[in-house]
């Protein structure tokens, strides 16, 4: 458990809240932009909602489980923090989530997207992305 404390303790401590633009450039680069038919708005808009661009988010749900990094990935199904019962299904340890690089967010993400529900997985893109136009999201960013 100490182990498990420090760990998510260093992890916050390297993470990193985006610029909007900034995450955009990055997950455009990462392969996002129409990722299982998401557009790169969609992308950046459910991490807005998710975390507010910040890869050291972490929320703690009424289940018992926890989500994390900035796309909030959950602990109950997608990576093991060492306390949920956890399917694991990204095979990760919840503090990769919270660093500033996200490159195993990413990953996982595009592992969870891939799942029936699809991005529609995340409550926050379904209150606030779906359906609306999402292009303040990019607008300014030269994309």
């Amino acid at each position: 458990m100490r182990t498990l404390v420090f760990l998510l303790l260093v992890a916050v401590a390297s993470a990193r809240v985006y610029e909007r633009c900034q995450l955009a450039r990055l997950l455009k680069s990462q392969g996002m932009d129409g990722y299982r038919g998401n557009s790169l708005a969609n992308w950046v808009c459910l991490s807005h909602g998710e975390s507010n661009y910040n890869t050291g988010a972490i929320n703690h749900n009424t289940d018992g489980s926890t989500d994390y990094g900035i796309f909030q990935i959950n602990s109950r199904w997608w990576c093991n923090d060492g306390q949920t019962r956890t399917a694991n299904g990204c095979n990760i340890r919840c503090s990769e989530l919270l660093t500033d690089d996200i490159s195993t967010a990413i990953t996982c993400a595009k592992q969870v997207v891939r799942d029936p529900s699809g991005i529609a997985a995340w409550v926050a893109w379904r209150r606030n992305c779906r359906g609306r136009d999402l292009s303040s999201y990019l607008a300014g960013c030269g994309l």
